[in-house]
């Protein structure tokens, strides 16, 4: 009696599962499949292109020639020196790191810690040479 009962449980478990497929495919059908290309099947929100990927060290805008500073109204004084033994001189405090093209200023979390490559006089003479400024 006990394997009898055990059968008809099994059987019955298995009608209603073939009952539920049964209802689960007359829902659907007449509704596409997704496609399995493996590629997606949305499109993107915007048309817009991707920004160029940036390859190698910064790139720095060129030096005047020496015609167009005397054009300037006299001596050019440069945008950025070389720091002298790790230090930027006081004349020009802040302090560029090319590699990560992020310009630090006196005061900067990373200001002190930073070993600089380039020093400028201002932020917008960094700015203008290609580097941004450090977040904090």
């Amino acid at each position: 009696m006990k394997t009898f009962v055990a059968r008809l449980v099994r059987v019955l478990t298995i009608g209603v599962l073939i009952a539920v497929a049964a209802a689960v495919a007359r829902a659907v059908k007449g509704k596409p499949l997704p496609e399995t290309t493996g590629q997606a099947s949305w499109q993107p929100l915007t048309d817009e292109p991707a920004a160029p990927a940036r390859s190698g060290p910064v790139q720095f805008v060129a030096e005047p020639a020496a015609s167009e500073t005397a054009e300037a109204g006299g001596a050019h004084e440069e945008a950025w020196i070389a720091p002298i033994d790790g230090v930027c001189p006081a004349t020009h405090p802040i302090k560029g790191n090319a590699q990560s093209g992020i310009f630090h200023v006196p005061g900067g979390q990373s200001y002190d810690r930073t070993v600089p490559e380039r020093c400028y006089a201002s932020a917008a003479d960094a700015e203008a040479d290609g580097f941004r400024q450090a977040k904090r």
